[in-house]
């Protein structure tokens, strides 16, 4: 088996597993409660968080866990909406936002809140000057990803950031769920960056199980109410196991990374170095550092792009149409349609998704059976 689908998901570290197990079964109480068995739970707990902070050099009261992803992005979004709405009802996001954004903010807008979209260019990378033409007095926040999900153009997260300088009341949020381990944390975790995501089954940790960074000063209003948790901002018991677990995923993930990130990049090269003797294939990646080195998104013309992924299944290599959680509702990229790109070619766009586990082997033997696949469709058309 090949798996080429890294970005929407990673299988679990076995030493996170073995934690995961370990912590389920050995600590069985409440973080909340105050007998030793509810303290055992809470130490591990902040343990966890201080652990977190360290890797990513910030404060360890900046760190609240959650879900995952699309519920810190929700948190974001509406937890600024509903905190600072007295002083403005404005966000903006960019065009290739993940669902989890752009969805938040569509529900926003029926609620009485203003969306402005920030356009990208030809590489899928917003601009800079139509941000500032968007930035108004009643502004609350910008939400910009650091990494695209679908074909990993690079956002200038350092150039928004010296931008947002002269308008520090609005909050600056950055999804940072495909950057952690891949680009260089300085890159998207500037001192401007407000609040950023993470989910913890992007790096090698359990499903269900994420945070967010929340700079110290800054307001959200609660996501959950109720029990307290969370420094009063996420009330619900939380999941020690997964909790521990994804702080232990991150040290690992970041560890094999330092010398991973340049053999992906590598691979991902070959793989485009092969594509590229085929003239029905069109690339939406570059080579080059306005994209991620662990994403290549292209397009064999005339072949829908489910059609491409399951034939390859067929042959145990696995890759996906543009994000996992667009795929089974079989919607066009819209990153692609940010981009301006022909329907007919976005309905063929596939993602290959890389991690340092990937070999340039396994690129080699995609190439095989890509080249195999690609007679065959070729006779089909004629």
């Amino acid at each position: 088996m090949i798996y080429f689908d890294n970005s929407a998901t990673t299988q679990i570290y076995p030493q996170v597993l073995d934690t995961y197990l370990k912590t389920s079964q050995r600590i069985i109480g409440n973080p909340s409660s105050l007998h030793d068995l509810g303290s055992q739970a809470h130490r591990l707990l902040e343990q966890a968080r201080k652990q977190v902070a360290e890797l990513l050099s910030v404060d360890y009261s900046e760190i609240f866990f959650t879900s995952g992803g699309t519920e810190g992005d929700n948190w974001i979004l509406k937890g600024t909406a509903v905190e600072k709405q007295a002083f403005g009802k404005h966000l903006i996001i960019s065009s290739i936002e993940h669902p989890a954004v752009s969805e938040t903010a569509r529900q926003l807008e029926k609620l009485g809140f203003e969306v402005s979209v920030i356009p990208v260019d030809k590489c899928g990378v917003i601009q800079i000057d139509k941000l500032e033409q968007l930035i108004r007095k009643d502004t609350i926040l910008v939400s910009i990803m650091a990494v695209n999900n679908e074909i990993g153009s690079v956002q200038p997260i350092k150039a928004v950031s010296a931008l947002l300088e002269k308008y520090p009341t609005i909050h600056f949020h950055v999804d940072a769920v495909q950057a952690v381990g891949k680009i260089p944390t300085l890159e998207w975790l500037t001192p401007r960056v407000d609040f950023a995501v993470f989910s913890a089954h992007k790096f090698h940790g359990p499903k269900g199980v994420g945070f967010i960074y929340w700079k110290k000063g800054k307001k959200l209003a609660p996501l959950l109410t109720g029990g307290g948790q969370e420094d009063n901002q996420r009330s619900g018991t939380e999941n020690i196991a997964g909790i521990v677990a994804a702080s232990k995923a991150l040290r690992l993930y970041l560890d094999k990374n330092k010398e991973g990130k340049d053999r992906v990049e590598q691979i991902r090269n070959a793989l485009i170095d092969g594509l590229v003797m085929y003239s029905n294939v069109r690339f939406f990646t570059e080579k080059s550092s306005d994209f991620a080195p662990h994403i290549l998104c292209f397009a064999l013309k005339g072949i829908r792009g489910e059609v491409l992924v399951h034939a390859l299944e067929e042959k145990q290599i696995y890759i996906s149409t543009t994000s996992a959680c667009s795929s089974r509702k079989k919607m066009v990229g819209s990153t692609l349609h940010a981009m301006n790109i022909p329907d007919a070619e976005a309905t063929s766009a596939v993602r290959i998704s890389l991690d340092e586990s990937n070999t340039m082997a396994e690129a080699e033997q995609f190439m095989v059976i890509f080249n195999q696949l690609h007679k065959k469709f070729s006779k089909i058309n004629g």
